[in-house]
Parts: C-alpha cells; sequence; structure tokens
C-alpha cells in the first residue's frame, strides 16, 4: 500500500456497531459487533452493512473486530472462538474488497482492555494481546487501523506488536473530553513514538466539537489528519463505560445517549469546513450510517 494514500483525501467508512444494532442484529452480553459474527445468521448482515458503506463512497472499510479482542470474549465466556471470529470479520471484509477491488481493508484494532479507558497493564501482555489479533488479520488486509486508543503507551505497543508483518498503520486517537487522552498525555506526545509506517493520524469516535478544539495540535504534527467522528452525546459517562455496559447488557446509545441534531445534511457541511482546515481522512463512527458517509463523500 502506497504510505502517501491519505495525502489525498479519503473516505472511511462509519460506525458498523451501531449499524448492525439499528439494521436488527440482537444484543448478546456486551459481545455488540462481535454477536454478528458469532451468530452465523448475521453474516450476511455484516457483508450487506460493509456493501452500503462502499456504495455510499467509502474508500476504506474497516473489520468488524472492535470486540472480538480477548478481553471481551472472556467477560462473555467465548474466548475459545478468538481465532475464530477474527478470521471471520477479516473473510468477511476480504470478500467486499473482491467485489470492489478498489477498496481497502483496515485491519481494526480495538484496545485490548477497556474502552474509552487507558490501558494500565505491562507492555509486554498489552503486545501479546494485539500481536495476536493483528496475526489473525494481516492475511485479509491493506494495513492496520489503531481503534479509538487511549494512551501513548498503547501505541507505542502497537507498533511494536505489527512490525513483523510490514504493514502501514493509521492511528486512532480517542479523546472524550477536552484536549487530553483518556491517560493524560496530550496528542503531540505521539511524535516520539511514530515511525516510517505510519499513515495518518486521526482523532477516533469523537464528537465535531471536540475534533475541532484539538484541530490545531493534530495539524502540528504535519501528517495526513482527520477523523472518524461519532453521534453520540458523551463518550465519558458517569459511572464510566465499560461498567455501565456491562450492567445494561444492550445498545450502547442507551446511556451514551444518540444527537438528533446530526443529520447527514449537517455532517456534510461540517465536514466541508474540517475539509477546508486541512483534513484529508473522513470517516464516521459510532451511529454514523452509510446516509452520512454518502454526506462526507459529496465534499472529497
Amino acid at each position: 500500500m502506497n504510505l502517501n494514500f491519505f495525502k489525498q483525501t479519503r473516505i472511511l467508512d462509519g460506525g458498523m456497531g451501531q449499524e448492525l444494532l439499528a439494521r436488527g442484529m440482537k444484543p448478546n452480553g456486551t459481545l455488540w459487533s462481535a454477536n454478528a459474527l458469532l451468530d452465523e445468521n448475521y453474516h450476511q448482515l455484516v457483508l450487506d452493512t460493509h456493501r452500503d458503506f462502499v456504495k455510499a463512497g467509502a474508500e476504506v472499510i474497516v473489520t468488524t473486530t472492535f470486540t472480538t479482542r480477548r478481553k471481551r470474549l472472556r467477560d462473555n465466556n467465548v474466548e475459545d472462538k478468538f481465532e475464530y471470529l477474527n478470521k471471520k470479520a477479516g473473510q468477511i471484509a476480504f470478500a467486499v474488497k473482491k467485489e470492489f477491488p478498489n477498496i481497502f481493508v483496515a485491519g481494526g484494532l480495538p484496545p485490548q482492555n477497556l474502552t474509552y479507558e487507558a490501558d494500565d497493564r505491562s507492555e509486554e501482555e498489552i503486545i501479546k494481546n494485539i500481536k495476536e489479533q493483528a496475526k489473525l488479520l494481516n492475511p485479509y488486509v491493506d494495513f492496520f487501523y489503531f481503534d479509538v486508543w487511549s494512551s501513548i503507551k498503547e501505541f507505542k505497543c502497537g507498533i511494536k506488536a505489527i512490525k513483523e508483518f510490514g504493514k502501514p498503520y493509521l492511528v486512532g486517537i480517542h479523546i472524550s473530553e477536552g484536549t487530553k487522552l483518556p491517560s493524560g498525555e496530550n496528542i503531540s506526545d505521539i511524535k516520539n513514538i511514530i515511525d516510517e509506517k505510519l499513515i495518518g493520524i486521526i482523532l477516533s469516535c469523537v464528537s465535531p466539537e471536540n475534533y475541532e478544539i484539538n484541530l490545531n495540535e493534530l495539524k502540528s504534527l504535519k501528517v495526513p489528519f482527520g477523523f472518524k467522528i461519532n453521534g453520540f452525546i458523551t463518550t465519558k459517562p458517569r459511572n464510566g463505560y465499560s461498567s455501565t455496559f456491562t450492567k445494561l447488557n444492550g445498545n450502547p446509545n442507551e446511556f451514551l445517549g444518540h444527537r438528533e441534531d446530526l443529520t447527514p445534511k449537517k455532517i456534510g457541511k461540517i465536514v466541508k469546513r474540517f475539509k477546508e482546515s486541512g483534513a484529508t481522512i473522513l470517516g464516521g463512527c459510532c451511529e454514523t450510517r452509510p446516509s452520512h458517509i454518502s454526506a462526507m463523500a459529496t465534499v472529497k
């Protein structure tokens, strides 16, 4: 893959997990999108959802692997399905690429512990987890996407974990509020660890408002940058994401909320402004549908 890919304006896909729920996938514990891989009755739904994002204008699709990390599977007593679920996600995404050869498949590597929280485990443990998942996805993907990570330590571990595969990587930094990662670090701290395989840095699963207040620091890194915008009201619920999600056993928008104001038309206007400010990586995250991606694609 050309390391300059994101120097031109590119359109990423939207939020697979929330879209699968919106299309009728039933919640199963805290498996979220992984349930669509575990239950073969949903495999066609996953494929069709990927396909619809491509038809809307997405040039990159991300594997449905946000909850196929070992911890989430262990919490739901299906860790024995780790290999199967990650391979299946890769196979389904690759099948879409066969249909649309010009698209790229990003191997989605989620935070390996909790969501929206820095991983406080040892680097060795984090690297081991990431490498296991990346190895399973590697045959099916063009590059790796560090999806919604919350600390510089995690990115450092990710770069080490995928090195043997020789593929580029896209950094997806999460910031719940303000200008600091959940670890308390700055976006610019990442410049100390990135290497020649970096193809871009985005803010991942953030509100448009949060992206905007961090825009100047992103630009200062002097690499291709952009976003995967979400449509949640917050990603920092009072009792924490992981503990609340575990108790509710359902759709994350039940406690993170859903923004009614972010219509496709409004998203199109917002993304146009962000593109004019230098963003070349344009995409959606949770609560963004093919109609939102279509609106982004019109401003390309």
